[in-house]
């Protein structure tokens, strides 16, 4: 070291010596160069390498009161994301902080905690379940009375999507709808009402699976619709099939109810061709 240390450094060890003698006295590095006429900064700090500050000399640090809160939090057995929203400072630090202390005991059982997991799951699902009707209340009550353009409009739109059309090759001039949603099926009559046609010219037939309590959909469809069960044309079975995986097999499975007008060729033609104006109004550039 001393024959690579250019003039007045050049005899670096007996320097070193006294620095690091300086140094274990509780000179600061300032003190240390003023003392020893060191006007290098770099050779001042080889010279008290590996040679701690005197504590007089380090400034506060602006952690010192997180790190010592942080042991304490560890100690009192918090976990590193418990300490982090305690104290608000990242989990990186944290771990500097607390490594050499032991880890914490498990405040929970595995049973208490899946216990815990499904107690929080079922608020979450309590929470969705909530705005999920909060949404749906309030889009109820957005739409309001419907005046007899929408409800026929409406009344179009439900039929051309669930109802028997013309083809073709196989012409089919008829009003018939089928459907196992109880709040379609009012509509759809309410819309039929609009139309003008009498329950007289209305023909009803329960369509289910052979497995179902056939008389009791009939009781059901007949109250919504207003009629007699008797009036209900034979049902459609349906062969059920064991090795389905078929759902619909609760109480309240009714299956579905096909309503047909009779008579109605021309209320057909009216639909269809109110179809095609709903179509063209809504794509006004074709």
């Amino acid at each position: 070291m001393t024959s690579t240390t250019p003039g007045k450094y050049a005899d670096f060890e007996a320097l070193r010596e006294q620095a690091i003698a300086l140094r274990r006295e509780g000179f600061s590095l300032r003190q240390i160069r003023d003392r020893l006429h060191i006007d290098n900064n770099d050779i001042l700090h080889r010279l008290v390498k590996g040679e701690p500050a005197p504590e007089w000399t380090k400034r506060p640090n602006a952690k010192d009161d997180l790190r010592e809160r942080a042991r304490q939090l560890r100690t009192q057995g918090m976990t590193y994301d418990q300490i982090q929203v305690e104290l608000g400072c990242s989990k990186s630090s944290i771990s500097l902080w607390v490594r050499d202390l032991p880890k914490p005991e498990p405040r929970y059982t595995e049973a208490e905690r899946h216990a815990l997991m499904h107690q929080g799951l079922a608020r979450l699902r309590a929470a969705q379940d909530e705005e999920r009707r909060e949404t749906k209340a309030a889009a109820r009550d957005e739409v309001g009375k419907l005046s007899d353009r929408e409800l026929f409009l409406v009344g179009v739109g439900l039929y051309w999507a669930e109802g028997a059309k013309d083809k073709t090759y196989r012409r089919c001039e008829q009003l018939q709808f089928i459907n196992s949603d109880p709040g379609m099926i009012q509509v759809y009559l309410n819309w039929l009402e609009l139309l003008g046609v009498p329950r007289e010219r209305m023909r009803f037939r329960v369509s289910i699976h052979e497995s179902a309590d056939v008389a009791e959909a009939e009781r059901f469809w007949a109250e919504l619709a207003g009629v007699d069960p008797a009036t209900f044309q034979r049902a459609t079975l349906k062969k059920h099939n064991p090795r389905t995986n078929r759902r619909n097999t609760a109480d309240a499975y009714r299956g579905c109810l096909v309503i047909y007008v009779t008579k109605a060729a021309d209320l057909y033609r009216r639909v269809e061709g109110a179809w095609c104006g709903i179509v063209l109004s809504a794509n006004p550039a074709t």
